[in-house]
C-alpha cells in the first residue's frame, strides 16, 4: 500500500496543482471497470439519445446516470491507495466523497467545455481525480491542466476559445488505469478529440470535510456496500 505523497510530490501539489499517477488501477480491478463502464454505457445509452431528442441533454459528453448503485466497481474505485492516501494527505485526513462522474467523450469537433476553474479559492479543498478506462492518445481529448493556476496570485486566466492558446498548459495522455489528480481551484478541460476512438474516464470529486457539505441520506442507497467505518465515513454515514 502507498504511504502518501514524498516531500517531492508534496512541493509538486503545492506549487502545480496536479499529480499523475500511472498504473493507478490495473489488473483485474482494471478488467472489472472497463466491464462494467462498456455494460452500463450501452444499456443506458438510449435514454440518453432520448434525453438529446427532448433537449435535456448534450450530445458532447455523457455521463452513465446514478453509477454507485449500479456496480460496485465504481465505488471501490474511490479509495484505491494509489491516489486515495494523497486525497487524505492533502485534506489532512478528513475528506469526503461529493460524487463520480462516469463520462464519455464521444468523436466531436469540438470539447464538451472550456477552460474553467470548478470553484473560488473561499470554497473548501476540492480535488478531482480523473481516471482512464481506455487509453487517451494524445489528441484524444485528453485531460489539460494549466499547472501553478490553482494558486490565488495567479492568473488572470481567460477562456479562450481556442483551446490550445492557453498560455502554460499541459496535456496529459495515458494509458488505461492512468489518473491524473488536480486542485481544481486550477484551470482545466477536456481537449478536442481528433482520432477515432471516444474517451471513456471517471471523474471521483472529494473535497475538504465541512459540516455544510455533508448531506445525510445523499448516499443511503448504498449503504449496504459501504462495509468499512472509512467508507461510511468518506461518504458522510458516520
Amino acid at each position: 500500500m502507498d504511504s502518501g505523497p514524498t516531500p517531492a510530490e508534496w512541493k509538486q501539489w503545492e506549487e502545480e496543482g496536479y499529480l499523475v499517477f500511472e498504473d493507478a488501477i490495473r489488473g483485474e480491478m482494471l478488467d472489472r471497470l472497463q466491464k462494467a463502464f462498456d455494460h452500463w454505457s450501452a444499456a443506458c445509452k438510449e435514454e440518453w439519445l432520448d434525453r438529446i431528442a427532448r433537449g435535456e441533454a448534450a450530445a458532447t459528453f455523457y455521463d452513465i446516470p446514478n453509477t454507485l448503485e449500479k456496480d460496485d466497481v465504481f465505488i471501490d474505485i474511490l479509495d484505491q491507495p494509489r491516489y486515495f492516501q494523497y486525497v487524505k494527505a492533502f485534506t489532512g485526513d478528513d475528506v469526503i466523497v461529493i460524487g463520480e462522474q462516469v463520462r464519455t467523450a464521444p468523436l466531436w469537433p469540438t470539447s464538451y467545455t472550456g477552460w474553467h476553474p470548478d470553484v473560488p479559492h473561499s470554497h473548501p479543498l476540492h480535488i478531482k481525480v480523473q481516471v482512464y478506462v481506455n487509453d487517451v492518445e494524445p489528441g484524444g481529448g485528453e485531460f489539460a491542466f494549466v499547472p501553478g493556476s490553482h494558486r490565488p496570485d495567479a492568473g488572470p486566466y481567460h477562456r479562450v476559445k481556442n483551446l490550445a492558446a492557453m498560455p502554460g498548459h499541459k496535456r496529459f495522455a495515458g494509458k488505461a488505469g492512468t489518473a491524473v489528480m488536480f486542485n481544481t481551484y486550477g484551470w482545466h478541460v477536456a481537449m478536442e478529440n481528433h482520432t477515432r476512438t471516444p474517451r471513456k474516464s471517471i471523474i471521483l470529486i472529494y473535497e475538504k470535510r465541512t459540516p455544510d457539505r455533508i448531506a445525510e441520506g445523499r448516499f443511503a442507497s448504498i449503504a449496504k456496500s459501504l462495509d468499512t467505518p472509512e467508507r461510511q465515513r468518506i461518504f458522510g454515514l458516520a
